[in-house]
């Protein structure tokens, strides 16, 4: 089947999308496994500092960052880019859910100062992150295609 625009993908019955929706769900996959990964590499016990989940939502941002450059400055991207890797692979690695039990932990714990941190520098970094992916992405981007452009 041809590439279709956005809105007419979103029209199609799930039987029609089928590869789109095995997409988000292999992307799933290996990003849950990578987030696991991290976990394994970066352990904590309930209460402590979030480090693996810190760094999960903080480069997921980053990556989401460099991907939405790409998408939106690229001539033509795939159509199954942004299911496989935006939704799939980066919505199985970053994990907002974890994130607020880690918190919580924290609080219930007898932490309630690593708690606030953790809850507002996360969020903090991970703006900032989506902004360091996004700005430097779109700047080579525009590099990339000035040179292809000039004479």
């Amino acid at each position: 089947m041809a590439d279709h625009p956005p809105a007419v993908t979103a029209r199609r019955s799930p039987a029609e999308r089928w590869d789109v929706l095995l997409a988000i769900a292999v992307g799933g996959a290996l990003g849950s496994l990578a987030r696991y990964q991290l976990s394994v590499a970066f352990p904590h016990a309930r209460g402590e500092f979030a480090l693996s989940t810190l760094l999960c939502n903080v480069v997921g941002c980053l990556l989401i960052g460099v991907l939405m450059a790409v998408i939106t400055g690229a001539p033509g991207p795939h159509r199954l880019l942004r299911p496989f890797l935006g939704v799939g692979v980066l919505g199985g690695f970053t994990t907002f859910s974890t994130y607020v039990v880690d918190a919580i932990d924290s609080a219930a714990t007898g932490h309630p100062r690593i708690a606030v941190l953790y809850a507002l520098g996360t969020v903090a970094a991970s703006l900032v992150s989506v902004l360091l992916g996004l700005a430097p992405t779109r700047a080579l981007l525009e590099r990339a295609n000035t040179g292809r452009q000039a004479p």
